[in-house]
């Protein structure tokens, strides 16, 4: 899952349901959302994964820091 996320570009990303599909597993989203807020690895940009809906999803570092960081990136995200 930490490959199928260290892909994603700048400025896009992908919902959890998404992550788990393209990583074999597509039932784990949950599991993708766990992984993600133990993720250290800069190299990883977890913050660049989302609700199915749109919406940020949780954050290691709060979900305002990741609306924040994916504004920056030139993604349009709900709160």
């Amino acid at each position: 899952m930490l490959k199928v996320v260290a892909q994603i570009p700048k400025g896009s990303t992908l919902s959890y349901q998404e992550v788990a599909r393209r990583a074999g597993s597509p039932r784990a989203y949950r599991a993708v959302g766990n992984i993600m807020n133990k993720n250290f690895n800069p190299r990883v940009p977890c913050h660049r994964v989302i609700r199915s809906n749109g919406e940020a999803g949780g954050y290691r570092d709060g979900t305002k820091k990741k609306i924040e960081i994916l504004r920056k990136e030139g993604v349009a995200i709900r709160g």
